[in-house]
């Protein structure tokens, strides 16, 4: 169907309710992200979370939920080896741009579906996120930036440069060896 923003998905021939909502989906990616969590920890929060009834073929449901998440059969850009986008530690720059598309603020509405943040996303244009992104991809890719672009990235370090999570052992690692200093 044309148009079709799933709201259920389908399982082994039976359907199951999913809770479509974009935060939902966030929140997902930011339990993988989460390096504290085992893979297996991490499938169980996603089907957890996504379904609303956990379909009894665990395998099966994390394939429909991975194609979900996916966007469905929406086509597919070919992958960066470096991570040049974290859906956490951007968003103080992914929503005012996908506010900007929307033209309005997307965290206050009760409602989005996952499929139509990710639209919105997908069509963000020119401005502070796609001047960050082509900077990590070059980055990522070991191309010379332009000078605009090392002055830019030299004045803004913190948000082009993703600080990965620490365990709460390497925190307590860092913040000992913080105060010896």
């Amino acid at each position: 169907m044309i148009g079709f923003l799933p709201r259920s998905l389908e399982v082994d021939g039976k359907y199951y309710d999913i809770n479509s909502d974009f935060r939902v989906a966030l929140t997902i990616f930011e339990a993988y992200n989460d390096n504290t969590l085992n893979n297996y920890d991490k499938m169980i929060i996603c089907l957890k979370c996504l379904f609303k009834e956990l379909p009894d073929n665990g395998n099966e449901a994390l394939k429909k939920a991975t194609w979900f998440l996916d966007g469905g059969d929406m086509p597919k850009s070919k992958q960066s080896p470096a991570k040049i986008m974290d859906w956490d530690y951007d968003q103080s720059i992914i929503f005012p741009a996908v506010n900007k598309v929307a033209g309005y603020e997307t965290r206050t509405s009760d409602y989005l579906h996952w499929w139509s943040f990710l639209g919105l996303f997908n069509e963000i244009g020119e401005g502070l996120y796609s001047q960050v992104m082509s900077i990590r991809s070059k980055r990522a890719k070991h191309k010379k930036l332009d000078k605009w672009e090392r002055e830019f990235y030299n004045e803004h370090k913190e948000l082009i440069n993703i600080k990965e999570k620490l365990t709460p052992e390497e925190q307590e690692e860092l913040d000992f060896i913080n105060n010896l200093v």
